[in-house]
């Protein structure tokens, strides 16, 4: 009786962003804020 075990090796690298990438979310983040700010001046009236 032959027993096959597989072993596997899993690498997790912790994901380093890029100054662009950093970048666009700060952007994507203000515009989130402008726009849900915009939403909440409506409801008020």
């Amino acid at each position: 009786m032959t027993l096959n075990i597989l072993f596997m090796s899993i690498t997790i690298k912790k994901h380093k962003p890029s100054f662009n990438e950093y970048d666009h979310d700060q952007m994507v983040t203000k515009q989130y804020e402008k726009n849900r700010l915009k939403q909440e001046s409506v409801r008020l009236f």
